[in-house]
């Protein structure tokens, strides 16, 4: 290939590239560029064009320019307004930048030219009609050149210039073109554009399969509204409105009213087109309209803003309940992280306590104190399994379960949700309802609850759950480890005094249509109505009495014609009638053989006397009071120990040989159970072995061992605020329960004396009264 060195004018361009043969418009604006123009001008009008590696550069070095050009002539020259020049340039041969011999003030570059070879190969032969062949499949399928151009082209007889005439008509990337340029060789340049039509090609065929899918998804959706529209035009003219059409749209309509989940959506679509296309007469129609009921109205997305101002909620929760200060701290702490962060999964509370203590009113209290939504289901009694996941589609009468039923009561996805008495759950052959809850309760899957008519998974995460139960060993292990337990002890005696002022007496002289002024309760009637006419950990039956006092007064007040009723202790019976209860009260004078333990109940704490009785005999050991196994164990264990320590305790080791040992714990209508009396009976027991009496005005609880240790028992709270009621001064406590005097009220804890102790030495030495 014959080649011819020579220097000329370097014009670089930006974004284009120019073939041989081919005329071409340039606007050109650089300097450098301009001075380039003007010395090929002057001189023979030739000039290297060759094209910029990066067209935003501005100032191209020389390595940012392509080596391979093509020496164009200048055709024309025209000055635009603003300085840019128009120039019509014809390429006329490939050449290559050999060297850069001036760059100021344009490019000047030495360049070797090379001459179009004729080569009339075979090889070369088969190429150009392959080339050609695949040029005109191109423009058929492309359609981005007329066929006068096509004609044009083909006519050309030298391989060569066929390929640049093809290339510089097709629509490629700089780089594909600049790889054609740099094809010297006839041979290699029709190889590379075979390449690249073939691969255009592949590109244009699956642009008109794209293209026919599109139209015929279009015209397939043109054609189906044309004829729903002709459809209704039909049925307006006969006055026949379809029912169905008018149900589908409602329900699309619908669809279109809300956001919903991706999936949910589809799920949607999907049974709207089944029951466009049932016949209106098929009974599963039905069942599809209560499905598509059930997707549309849950609140998928929807949620309520969370009233994150702390100080506010802290005062919504104190005017609500009074006490109840750990609850209280919980949800305060939940809200200030909601304060901080948003990615906060809604705690499950389980409040448990006895009844009537607040634990229900406490959650609607949330709810009020961070604007969220309340729905309430009882659990008292479920024991079957669907009540909490749903029913299956294919059963009659299927429906979703009661937690999915609850938050589309509520319309939120965030709700504060109560499930009520989890601890009066049963199960039978329809499965374990509490195992169902397992998903419901735990943090880590609640976020895709599966519920069996819905199919598909609703998130729960953002739910605050709050769990009621009267007792925690009803509850399922696996349960109860899901959830923060919050024990609810019940209020003191000065607690329920406060209530009632604060919330109830307010609320029943309302609700029984008085005034304030009508009813007066004096000083002291609480307390009397408190003490001698309930007996439970929370205020329900104190609220019950005050009702009963309204109503009383009521009737005095129309019927008697009187303007104001005054209640007070003296004159309490004459409304109530006869105390019922006996609070029990602590003996006057140090006794041997009876000490004052202390009991839990369901309804609070009591004191339980415990007498023990010598008489002769042969060493049989006489159990009364309805006393529960681990009560009687416990009697066993007190009295091995004191026959064990009989020498130091001055009791005549023989003496089990020649007594019978009788405990008896009065009320002995009322079950009794627990290991805490056993400290108590062993206390008595030695008391009257030894003949030495024990304190009346000390009670005590805990755990023995046959060693004599003393373990932690249950309940101090409850059973502390008992002991003050009856007027106990002093009390003997295991020292592990050290940690439970924290929960004792203040001024409870003042007015009493309290002895930490380890073994049972300690207890004989605090209660009995040696002379």
């Amino acid at each position: 290939m014959a080649k011819n060195r020579r220097t000329i004018p370097l014009l670089p361009l930006r974004g284009i590239l120019v073939f041989p043969y081919m005329i071409i418009h340039l606007d050109v604006g650089r300097e450098k560029s301009i001075s380039a123009l003007e010395e090929a001008m002057v001189h023979d009008r030739l000039i290297m064009l060759a094209t910029q590696r990066d067209a935003q550069d501005d100032k191209p070095e020389a390595e940012d320019i392509f080596s391979i050009g093509t020496v164009a002539e200048v055709k024309q020259l025209l000055k635009l307004p603003g300085g840019t020049i128009r120039v019509l340039v014809e390429g006329l041969h490939r050449a290559e930048i050999i060297e850069y011999t001036e760059q100021e003030p344009f490019y000047q570059v030495e360049i070797d030219e090379f001459d179009e070879e004729d080569v009339k190969t075979p090889e070369v032969e088969a190429l150009t009609r392959t080339v050609v062949h695949q040029f005109e499949q191109w423009v058929k399928l492309s359609k981005k050149i007329p066929p006068e151009t096509l004609v044009s082209v083909v006519v050309v007889e030298e391989p060569g210039r066929l390929a640049d005439l093809i290339a510089s008509h097709l629509s490629l990337k700089i780089e594909d073109k600049q790889a054609l340029l740099d094809a010297i060789g006839v041979a290699e340049r029709l190889e590379r554009l075979c390449e690249i039509l073939g691969r255009e090609m592949e590109i244009l065929e699956l642009e008109k399969k794209i293209n026919v899918r599109v139209r015929k998804q279009m015209e397939k959706t043109q054609k189906e509204y044309y004829l729903r529209e002709q459809l209704k035009a039909i049925q307006k003219e006969l006055g026949d409105k379809d029912d169905r059409t008018a149900e589908v749209d409602e329900y699309r309509q619908r669809l279109t009213e809300k956001e919903f989940p991706e999936d949910v959506t589809e799920k949607i679509n999907k049974e709207i087109e089944r029951l466009e296309k049932m016949p209106p007469m098929v009974a599963e129609s039905a069942v599809i309209r209560t499905y598509l009921d059930w997707l549309l109205s849950l609140p998928w997305l929807d949620r309520t803003e969370d009233r994150l101002d702390i100080s506010l909620a802290e005062q919504t929760l104190d005017n609500d309940h009074y006490g109840l200060e750990k609850v209280k701290e919980r949800i305060l702490e939940y809200l200030s992280v909601r304060k901080l962060t948003e990615t906060m999964k809604g705690p499950i509370l389980c409040l448990v306590g006895p009844p009537g203590v607040g634990k229900t009113s406490l959650a609607r209290s949330i709810a009020r104190s961070m604007e969220r939504k309340f729905v309430r289901i009882s659990l008292g009694g479920v024991r079957d399994e669907a009540e909490i996941r749903g029913h299956r589609r294919t059963y009659v009468g299927a429906l979703p379960g009661r937690i999915l039923q609850g938050i589309r009561t509520a319309g939120s996805q965030n709700p504060v949700f109560l499930l009520d008495e989890i601890d009066k759950m049963s199960a039978d052959f329809r499965g374990d309802p509490s195992a169902a809850l397992l998903e419901v309760l735990d943090p880590e899957q609640n976020n895709t609850f599966s519920d069996h008519y819905i199919e598909l998974p609703f998130d729960l995460s953002k739910v605050l759950w709050v769990v009621t139960a009267n007792v925690m060993h009803n509850i399922p292990r696996p349960l109860l480890d899901r959830m923060e337990v919050i024990s609810i002890a019940g209020y003191t005696e000065e607690e329920k005094i406060e209530i009632a002022k604060r919330y109830l007496v307010p609320k029943q002289i309302r609700d029984h249509g008085l005034t304030e002024k009508q009813i007066v309760f004096s000083e002291g009637t609480l307390q009397k109505v408190i003490r001698d006419y309930t007996r439970e950990a929370g205020v329900r039956n104190l609220e019950r009495n005050i009702a009963n006092l309204c109503r009383k007064s009521a009737r005095k007040i129309v019927q008697n014609d009187r303007s104001a009723i005054k209640i007070t202790a003296q004159n309490l019976h004459t409304f109530l009638g006869a105390p019922k209860y006996r609070h029990s009260q602590v003996e006057t004078s140090h006794q041997v053989g009876v000490a004052t333990g202390m009991a839990w109940t369901e309804v609070g704490g009591d004191i339980l006397g415990t007498e023990v009785s010598i008489m002769k005999g042969k060493g049989k050991l006489t159990l009364t009071g309805q006393l529960g196994e681990v009560m009687r164990e416990s009697a066993q264990a007190g009295f091995s120990y004191i026959r064990s320590r009989a020498e130091e305790l001055g009791i005549d080791p023989e003496f089990y040989e020649k007594n019978d040992i009788h405990i008896h714990l009065p009320e002995g209508a009322i079950p009794k159970d627990g290991p805490s009396a056993g400290i108590t009976m062993a206390t008595a027991v030695a008391s009257a072995l030894t003949g030495i009496p024990i304190r009346s005005d000390l009670s005590m609880t805990g755990e023995i061992t046959l060693r004599g240790r003393v373990l932690p028992v249950g309940g101090i709270k409850e059973k502390v605020l008992a002991a003050h009621r009856a007027g106990i001064k002093r009390i003997i406590l295991p020292k592990e329960n050290k940690r439970d005097m924290d929960d004792i009220p203040g001024n409870i804890k003042r007015s009493l004396e309290f002895y930490l102790v380890e073994h049972m030495d300690e207890v004989l030495e605090k209660a009995l009264v040696r002379e």
